[in-house]
């Protein structure tokens, strides 16, 4: 079991992070990867001053990156790249940033979700409640809105197409600052995308692209900074000093409206059955041209698009090329009233019938309703 942290100018923080690692509660990491780039302060000779007391073994690799590829998608590509090496085929792997502080239960808690079957754990990231108090108030509450809205079109794609391995309660984060996965797992997708922004979410993506069970683990917790001052362009500190300038005149680009998100809910199910049905060698063109039908596409483009090994290639590529599933993002101003009609599909979902688009529709599909 090793922890992989990028680590850059993090001299006032990389000591907290690491006594927060010593301080796990019965599930102590076996080894620590910090992988410190670009780093023109003390922070090294404050790890090295720390590394005879903590209760692991460390390696520091320093790098100094090209301008281009000196961002935290690289170096955490590596870090973990070097810790899986060090946990070997059947290890573990856990990642977190360098200004977070992970809660005492942080690994144990992680590991009870990998044992109920999970291969990847994501956990929820917090702001320190004290640097919290720099951010203005609208922004909390504007945040606030956002996690709800997403909260609730979780639950529709819970209700839809439900996910053993990660039953609602549940959470919709992919931060990089919580992540464990299975070193077989991590393998099989390819290792984390070196991006310059939103390398957990690539990571994560790409881990649902192999089919791996992923567990959305609300008691897996940790703090990271407030700071609006980052170390990585484009970050969660980049983001927040923007809104406090102006906010984004629209939602985050994962958050679509409510109709939509239960047609992609409703689509992904019966892909999945399509999938699966395929596999055993039955004969699916009936159901395929039920879901093209849906979709308002020709039968052959839904059918040319479910072959593969893995399910969450072949719902990508769907995802991507038919038209009706095209994301819309939605409008700050109108999120209320996106809200009320997400719990409209939800009430909908969980008592019978619901509306989509003014119409009636099934609560399941034919397809999705057979493998619940």
């Amino acid at each position: 079991m090793v922890v992989a942290v990028p680590v850059r100018d993090e001299e006032a923080r990389i000591g907290p992070c690491l006594l927060a690692l010593a301080a796990q509660g019965g599930a102590t990491p076996d080894h620590v990867v910090l992988l410190v780039n670009n780093t023109t302060d003390g922070t090294v000779a404050r790890v090295r001053d720390m590394a005879p007391a903590l209760p692991f073994a460390l390696t520091v690799a320093c790098r100094v990156y090209p301008d281009a590829q000196a961002h935290a998608g690289t170096a955490r590509r590596e870090a973990m790249e070097i810790a899986a090496a060090r946990a070997g085929a059947g290890g573990i792997l856990l990642t977190t940033d360098a200004d977070g502080r992970v809660a005492p239960d942080w690994i144990g808690r992680t590991l009870s979700a990998l044992a109920a079957g999970a291969q990847a754990v994501c956990g929820r990231a917090r702001i320190d409640p004290m640097e919290a108090l720099a951010i203005p108030a609208h922004l909390h509450r504007d945040d606030d809105r956002e996690v709800a809205y997403a909260t609730v079109l979780d639950r529709i794609h819970d209700l839809a197409d439900p996910d053993p391995f990660d039953p609602w309660p549940r959470h919709t984060e992919h931060s990089g600052a919580s992540i464990a996965v299975t070193v077989a797992a991590w393998a099989r997708a390819g290792g984390v995308p070196a991006l310059p922004i939103a390398e957990d979410r690539a990571f994560i993506a790409a881990l649902r692209r192999v089919d791996t069970p992923i567990r959305h683990a609300a008691d897996v917790r940790v703090t990271v900074s407030g700071r609006i001052l980052g170390r990585a362009r484009g970050g969660m500190a980049d983001t927040i000093a923007r809104r406090m300038e102006r906010q984004d005149a629209v939602l985050d680009d994962s958050l679509e409206p409510a109709g939509d998100c239960l047609r992609r809910a409703r689509a992904r199910a019966w892909l999945r059955h399509l999938h699966d049905e395929q596999g055993i060698g039955r004969d699916t063109r009936a159901s395929t041209a039920s879901l093209a039908a849906m979709l308002g596409v020709p039968t052959h483009h839904v059918a040319h698009r479910m072959i593969g090994p893995y399910f969450g290639m072949c719902w990508e590529r769907l995802e991507a090329e038919t038209p009706s599933l095209r994301r819309r993002r939605v409008h700050r101003s109108d999120l209320a009233w996106h809200h009320a009609r997400a719990v409209d599909i939800v009430a909908g979902l969980l008592d019978g019938p619901c509306i989509q688009d003014d119409r009636q529709v099934p609560l399941m599909s034919p397809a999705s309703r057979s493998i619940r």
